[in-house]
């Protein structure tokens, strides 16, 4: 069973995304913030990871430069999920190493769709 790291402030968030993944099969882990995804990837690194941009700590960018400076920080898919939506948003993500990029508010059908075009279903 693939893994899953959910990263997001929202509780709400958190919650609505791990009944998509867990219906897609995945293991989730949750983090409120960028520190503590680090902190989970450090102890086991997931497979993919849904990120969100805004966050008190870390933001979602902070952390994702992190992870890809970190041994086996290349591995996971990354999925930023945010309500920023505009083009340098997504460039920066691109470039800090996201492999995908969705909107908020996102429905079973992105994840899905987005999971599977990054190679994870």
């Amino acid at each position: 069973m693939k893994s899953c790291l959910i990263v997001d402030d929202s509780k709400v968030v958190r919650m609505v995304a791990r009944k998509i993944l867990e219906a897609l099969n995945f293991r989730i882990e949750e983090a409120e913030n960028g520190q503590d995804a680090l902190r989970a990837c450090l102890q086991e690194m997931p497979d993919a990871i849904l990120l969100d941009w805004n966050m008190p700590v870390m933001t979602g960018i902070e952390f994702l430069q992190e992870l890809r400076r970190t041994a086996g920080g290349e591995a996971p898919v990354v999925v930023f999920c945010t309500t920023e939506n505009d083009m340098r948003h997504i460039q920066e993500a691109i470039g800090a190493g996201a492999n995908e990029y969705i909107m908020k508010p996102f429905d079973s059908e992105i994840i899905e769709s987005k999971f599977a075009q990054a190679g994870l279903l």
